[in-house]
């Protein structure tokens, strides 16, 4: 990777900081070499601080720090994209975002899965998932495979809606099933995502 540090009389250029799992931008700060040298030998984002005139780790002070997943570099070799793991709010002020904006994926399926979650924790007689909850894992499991036969045999007839139907129904249920378990629909990503580098 080649970063072109000399295009700037200071010898900063700018890091674009990414939430790789909600591919939120969290921030923007300034690195040299030695605060890029840093950050990819101890896998903790460290920025050039231009006001404290010193390198400067985030999260050194209030242990937010931002864990590295990966770093690339544009096509002018000026500026870092820099995927990260957040811990704890990014922004001084306790947002999520230097933006104040919550560092939430916006995708439908990472809300419909906060929804559930939500249902799992503040339980509510009317709510069908919080009854599906109570009732324990194994309800869970059985309304998964029951869906999973419905879906298959849609599959075999040309109803497109009830086919659609019934796979909205797997999916939510199994939304459902990886809360119950403890996981969350990008722990599915990321096995997906490692398969696919396997070829």
């Amino acid at each position: 990777m080649q970063v072109n540090f000399q295009k700037s009389p200071d010898g900063l250029v700018p890091a674009i900081i990414q939430d790789a799992r909600t591919q939120k931008v969290l921030m923007l700060g300034y690195m040299n070499q030695e605060a890029l040298d840093k950050t990819l030998a101890g896998k903790k984002v460290t920025f050039y601080s231009r006001s404290k005139q010193r390198l400067w780790t985030k999260g050194e002070e209030s242990g937010n720090f931002l864990l590295l997943e990966d770093v690339k570099v544009d096509c002018d070799n000026d500026t870092l994209l820099i995927r990260v793991q957040p811990v704890g709010p990014v922004c001084h002020t306790g947002s999520g975002t230097c933006w104040n904006e919550d560092n939430v994926n916006e995708n439908f399926l990472y809300q419909l899965e906060r929804t559930i979650a939500d249902r799992r924790a503040n339980p509510s007689e009317k709510s069908y998932t919080a009854s599906l909850f109570a009732k324990g894992i194994n309800k869970i499991a059985q309304k998964v495979g029951e869906e999973a036969v419905e879906l298959v045999i849609e599959a075999k007839d040309d109803n497109e809606a009830l086919f659609l139907n019934e796979g909205a129904d797997l999916l939510f249920h199994y939304l459902i099933l990886l809360n119950a378990k403890g996981y969350q629909l990008n722990d599915i990503v990321k096995v997906l995502e490692g398969r696919q580098k396997k070829g």
